[in-house]
Parts: C-alpha cells; structure tokens; sequence
C-alpha cells in the first residue's frame, strides 16, 4: 500500500475530507493520558493545521485506540459527522480488523478460534482469561492462524470478532503463547523499544461518507522479525 506522508515520523496511510488513518508506532499514545507525553491526535492535529492552512481550534476526532506498546492503523476522523458514523461501525463491529503478533510457543493448534471471558483489573492495567464466566467479565472471541514459521518465532495472524481490553494479550497469554515482549503477559523479555510484538495490520470497512469500501494496510515496523515475514 502507498503512504501518502511520512512526514515527521506521520506515517498516513490514507487522507480526505472525513478521515485520516495513520500507522502508529510503538511507544506512541493515541490520546492524552497521565504520563503528560504528546498524543498521536495532537500531531494529527498539528499535520493538519500546517498542510491546510486551518486558522484555530482544528477538530479530530478519536475513533478507537491501539495500547502503547502496539504498532499499527488508527482510525481518526476529521468532522463530527465522520466520527459518529465511525463510531457506529465498531460498535456494530462493521469493521474487520486483522492484527499480526509474533509469539515464541508454539500455539498447539496451527488455526484455532479462542472464546475466552476477559475480566479487567483497573489497578494493574491488565485483563485475565478465564474459560468459563466469572462476575464482572465479558466474552471475547478471535480466530488465529499461524502464517509464518521463523528460527525461534512463529507469526500469528488474528482476525478480532470482540474489542475488548487486551483481548489478543490476554488470549494469546492464556493459551500459552504470550507475544514477544509483552512482560504484563508473560513474555520472558523485554523489547529494546519498550514495545511488543503486536501489530494492526488490516482494517476493511465501508467509508462513512462516501459509502465506497476501503481495505488499509500498515506495514510493519522496521525490524529483524518483522522483515523476515
């Protein structure tokens, strides 16, 4: 797929009047958070406001967001208009997102779909899987194929049919196949960048606006084990 910038370290991956999708990279935060780091939208934003000439305030909206430590599309869009209808889409889950993540086990299957009830615990910032339901949890379900074969790794591509907190994290991690990196899940080591090997690499959907169905690809971070899929 083209990118049309790559300007500042913005990659876009598509543009219009109604939307802007980039590829985040690791260790980049979607939205305003604690830590007081610059968000994603504020450079959008600041992208923009440079490129059209835009006097004030310029609006952006947040459709969904990616964890810190993920690579890959995020969705925002550019009128109000956009962002409800947006909105409506994942919630309806009219989208289809597909995510690659490099794990070090094996799974037992070589394609499987995982029903798991994620519970989510505010005060370490992390969900657990559970096979049956307990009080407070939700379903999450995804379906995984391994795609790739590599010396010590395996790629995994993940078709989301939830959106739930951590949900390919904790799922991956219940089957005993914790994504490379990803400590709060598992994995035995940290990535030199902080982040993990977990990436969203597809999302097809139906414009808002124009109704003509678009397919978004994100290529993966510049890396050894990325490169080698």
């Amino acid at each position: 797929m083209k990118i049309i910038s790559n300007k500042d370290n913005l990659q876009i991956l598509h543009e219009d009047n109604h939307l802007i999708i980039v590829n985040k990279r690791v260790g980049d935060i979607v939205q305003g958070d604690k830590t007081g780091d610059k968000p994603l939208s504020e450079i959008v934003k600041e992208y923009i406001k440079v490129k059209y000439n835009k006097p004030g305030e310029v609006f952006l909206g947040v459709v969904h967001r990616l964890d810190r430590p993920t690579s890959g599309i995020v969705v925002f869009a550019r009128t109000s208009k956009a962002l409800t209808r947006m909105n409506e889409l994942f919630s309806n889950r009219e989208t289809q997102k597909t995510y690659w993540a490099i794990v070090k086990n094996k799974p037992s299957k070589a394609e499987d779909k995982l029903i798991h009830y994620l519970k989510r615990n505010e005060k370490n910032n992390t969900s657990k899987a559970h096979l049956k339901e307990v009080p407070d949890s939700k379903i999450a379900s995804l379906d995984y194929k391994i795609i790739k074969e590599l010396n010590n790794y395996f790629a995994l591509e993940i078709n989301l049919h939830t959106g739930r907190h951590h949900q390919i994290r904790a799922q991956l991690s219940a089957i005993g196949s914790p994504i490379k990196g990803d400590l709060k899940y598992g994995f035995d080591r940290s990535n030199p960048d902080g982040g993990i090997h977990l990436h969203a690499r597809k999302l097809i959907f139906v414009h808002p606006v124009t109704k003509e169905p678009l397919e978004i690809i994100a290529p993966t971070p510049n890396d050894v084990i990325w490169n080698a899929i």
